[in-house]
């Protein structure tokens, strides 16, 4: 089941009631306001029983993990891996390689059988990949006879997209990712200006306040942060700035491609506008940003020099660190900035939105919050042997457990989002971490929004999407940036890149694999 099967979790009622404004718990469910949801379950709170040494003893067994370069997402795994050991006395390596290197390093291992790692975490939009040849091993029964992962409590968004191929479930969730705007609560109210709801109103923050001093040291400041450095994220930042001018019809009409003929979305306004965008924030940004790594932002926007940024939803438990941020209680976040005009897929123009073209808008705006990346998730190696398969299922479980998730999603030095219904409707978690009840409802808000909208945009999940992306439309990015190329010649490079990858792995192959991902099939 896909997210546009559910436009209003029943279980978001439990977020609305104990938490958010009475505005925003009736936004929600704008997506469809004749749906009529289900009383939502009751949600049992975590048992401490969670934690106790699973049966049988793992003694003697040696676990390989590979991951990312920390800290993110290495943290969490390196810090509970010895809770782990002890309770079942397993052995645990936690390794890992740069997160440009990770997709190849991966593949090479699962693909040439050589077992050196039994569990990965990686991006699941290269689960495709991995399932499609057999290289993952099958974990619905290993679910299904696990009641401690409360597999329920994860909200079907990332339980589906995450964790699923082909209706098999391979991977389990740690982490649930799709991106926000993040602003200064404190200067946008000194300044009477209400947070960004367009993309034409960020550039206008942006501009009101880039080269003042926000944060009180003396020196000129900025209004937009976003991380741009090539090899790293900016192709999903792009995604953001690019996703409510493309897809306005829900989550089965896709971002990327048309799905019937596989011709990439690319030579037309919407994406002449978002080009556009997106070198126009760097106008307002520091004056090394296409450099700039998702931690150099981070650490710039807690500091408190950005008035903007776009991030996933680190950047809310990194605010409130005491020993990092200067924002403490000075931030608000929001759905990403949406459109007042959409791509006619006919003409390549842009037109405006009404009740037929953006029949999921809000207040006028196309909004598509882009679920990039997907979330870290944990997958094991089918080729390990069956003592290794099962520990690396066990510590997979740990991990994602509420006992232990709950907590991690609260910290920012894990890279961990939250992606339980537990982690979004338990205020206490986040007042317990240090968050103002003002500064969680609006995160939390901001998260409850996004996942309920019936237009998330899903990530490209098709076989070689890194070709399509890390390949082509980073590289195009990057030299766009640079001024190397025009607006025209970026668009054609793209277009002419990905048309070359999908005849060279096969048009009609991955037409399919387009559809099936986004629903259509």
């Amino acid at each position: 089941m896909l997210l546009h099967s559910f436009p209003c979790f029943p279980q978001l009622d439990r977020l609305k009631k104990s938490i958010l404004p009475v505005g925003l718990s009736l936004a929600l469910c704008a997506c469809n306001p004749n749906t009529t949801p289900p009383p939502p379950p009751v949600a049992e709170p975590p048992s401490e029983s969670l934690s106790n040494p699973p049966e049988p003893s793992l003694e003697g067994v040696t676990l390989t993990v590979l991951t990312e370069v920390g800290p993110t997402i290495y943290e969490p795994l390196n810090r509970r891996a010895p809770d782990f050991e002890r309770l079942t006395g397993a052995t645990i390596n936690v390794m890992t390689v740069p997160f440009g290197q990770l997709y190849q390093t991966i593949l090479d291992d699962l693909s040439q059988g050589t077992k050196q790692y039994d569990l990965i975490v990686f991006a699941p939009q290269w689960m495709v990949d991995f399932a499609a040849p057999g290289y993952l091993e099958e974990l619905d029964n290993y679910i299904a006879n696990d009641p401690a992962l409360e597999w329920s409590d994860i909200a079907p968004f990332f339980r589906e997209f995450s964790a699923t191929y082909d209706g098999k479930t391979y991977t389990i969730p740690l982490d649930g990712d799709f991106q926000m705007v993040y602003y200064r609560s404190d200067l946008l109210e000194q300044a009477g200006l209400n947070p960004p709801k367009t993309w034409d109103d960020y550039l206008e923050i942006a501009q009101t306040f880039d080269g003042k001093d926000l944060n009180g040291d003396g020196e000129p400041d900025y209004g937009s942060c976003i991380a741009k450095k090539p090899n790293s994220h900016a192709y999903w930042m792009f995604g953001s700035i690019l996703s409510p001018f493309v897809q306005n019809q829900g989550t089965r009409q896709g971002m990327f491609f048309d799905p019937e003929t596989m011709k990439p979305l690319v030579n037309n306004e919407a994406f002449t506008k978002a080009l556009e965008i997106y070198k126009q924030t760097t106008q307002y940004g520091p004056p090394n940003e296409p450099n700039l790594a998702i931690h150099d932002v981070r650490d710039l926007f807690a500091s408190g020099r950005c008035a903007l940024t776009l991030d996933w939803g680190d950047t809310g438990t990194i605010i409130i660190d005491p020993e990092i941020s200067q924002v403490i209680d000075k931030v608000g976040a929001d759905i990403t900035p949406g459109s007042r005009e959409i791509l006619d897929r006919e003409t390549g123009e842009l037109v405006p939105c009404d009740k037929v073209t953006c029949p999921y808008a809000i207040n006028g705006i196309n909004h598509a919050p882009y679920a990039a990346f997907g979330g870290w998730s944990g997958a094991v190696n089918a080729a390990s042997d069956e003592r290794r398969k099962e520990a690396a299922y066990r510590f997979l479980s740990y991990m994602s457990q509420p006992a232990q998730s709950n907590v991690d999603v609260t910290i920012g030095a894990t890279g961990f989002n939250p992606y339980r219904f537990s982690q979004y409707s338990q205020l206490n978690l986040w007042l317990e971490a240090g968050m103002s009840e003002a500064t969680a409802q609006k995160y939390l808000g901001a998260i409850g929004l996004s996942l309920s909208s019936a237009n998330v945009v899903l990530d490209l999940r098709v076989p070689y999407n890194n070709r399509y992306q890390q390949e082509v439309l980073d590289r195009v990015l990057a030299a766009y940036l640079r001024d190397e190329i025009s607006t025209d010649q970026a668009m054609a490079e793209i277009e002419q890149g990905w048309e070359k990858i999908t005849d060279d792995v096969g048009r009609e192959a991955q037409g399919q694999a387009y559809q099936a991902t986004i629903g259509v099939k």
